[in-house]
């Protein structure tokens, strides 16, 4: 009889061990995982987090508090790396300065490893890498291309084209960094006398290019932000409802939850990262300072400022069954008024050099090397 309720207190006792401590070890979604391999799938509000490093979710570090520190040892490259566009190398376009390319980014608690190529192919042998969005996207593409290529030899690596897609081919590796236009994410399309529609609900379009990578990094925000007189689109258009006008910040909630649809339902995070890339800072507005002549970052902001188009993103993401994660670059890079192309976007001769102030200033993209190679230190951090 004794022996009987010892076995039925024991019977109870590990009935509880597993309600409690395993059952909850099961996260709820349309994949089975392992617990300690996919570990960072875990916490549900890391999907709106910054992305932080390879840590544990209990000790991550906030990479975006932290300060610029000047360092002689950079930039980690050139602006002879043969692909550059025009407007980012700013030293061939007659920069007077070159301090710009030697700051790096050092958080408070922890340290950012410094790029290193081959351990970046290593880690993305027979891997393909997307960066899906605008030409500041690009900025970054080509900054992690000219990161990567020095180490891999003349004969061994190419570009090749497909559609709005380019990729840069380390051959040896099997590796391949591409780059596909779709600063909406969803479909900017032609209609009735060639008028521009904006999409709101459809993205195949872009999207089919998205298939098979192994890991993507999106952004998408500055087309959104456009004045009525610059946007690139006549009319919204949502099912079978045409729009002339809507608030920036509604259509750009709509166009992401597409984006984060298809995710969802295309996506298997066994087999692909995906990283949101926040909004890169401009420095023009007109109520605040230019970037042209500015030679160092800024010491401190008197206030902190969150875009309006980050808590909108924040706010999908939070709603998405995958797990994405939110690398925050806002923070850091709005301190680096000094690392635009501002009049150097191209280069001049003696006679325009005389009257710079005159020409328009790009306060937008970044001056390679520069800012975005940080943001790629990052990125090869988590991965």
């Amino acid at each position: 009889m004794r022996e009987n309720k010892l076995l039925q207190c024991l019977l109870f006792l590990s009935m509880i061990f597993i309600f409690v401590c395993v059952v909850p070890a099961v996260k709820s979604s349309g994949f089975e995982l392992e617990e300690d391999e996919y570990s960072w799938l875990n916490d549900e509000d890391d999907q709106a987090n910054m992305v932080q490093s390879h840590q544990s979710s209990r000790s991550k570090c906030e990479l975006s508090a932290g300060k610029w520190v000047y360092d002689q040892s950079y930039p980690l490259y050139d602006s002879s790396c043969p692909y550059l566009s025009t407007a980012v190398t700013c030293q061939k376009n007659g920069r007077p300065d070159s301090d710009y390319e030697k700051w790096r980014w050092k958080p408070t608690h922890c340290s950012i490893p410094r790029f290193d190529a081959l351990k970046f192919l290593g880690k993305m042998r027979k891997k393909r890498i997307m960066l899906v969005g605008d030409s500041i996207m690009r900025n970054q593409w080509e900054s992690l291309v000219c990161l990567v290529q020095g180490v891999v030899p003349t004969g061994r690596k190419r570009v090749t084209y497909n559609g709005p897609s380019m990729a840069f081919h380390a051959m040896d590796f099997g590796t391949s960094i591409e780059f596909s236009w779709a600063p909406l994410l969803v479909e900017l399309n032609k209609g009735a006398a060639n008028k521009r529609i904006l999409h709101l609900d459809l993205i195949e379009k872009n999207a089919k290019y998205w298939r098979g990578v192994d890991v993507l990094v999106f952004d998408s925000a500055h087309w959104w932000t456009h004045s009525d007189k610059t946007s690139s689109w006549d009319y919204y258009m949502e099912g079978q409802s045409l729009f002339t006008n809507m608030n920036p910040m509604v259509a750009y909630q709509k166009g992401l939850t597409t984006w984060a649809k298809w995710v969802d339902l295309n996506l298997d995070p066994r087999k692909t990262r995906v990283i949101f890339r926040s909004m890169s800072p401009r420095h023009n507005r007109e109520n605040g300072w230019r970037c042209y002549n500015q030679k160092k970052p800024l010491a401190y902001f008197s206030h902190q400022h969150v875009p309006e188009p980050l808590l909108v993103l924040q706010g999908v993401l939070r709603k998405m069954r995958f797990p994405v994660y939110l690398q925050d670059i806002t923070t850091i890079s709005a301190f680096r008024r000094d690392g635009h192309p501002s009049v150097y976007r191209r280069a001049m001769g003696q006679e325009e050099k005389q009257h710079l102030r005159e020409y328009s200033s790009d306060c937008s993209h970044w001056c390679l090397p520069g800012v975005p190679d940080i943001w790629n230190e990052m990125l090869s951090t988590l991965l």
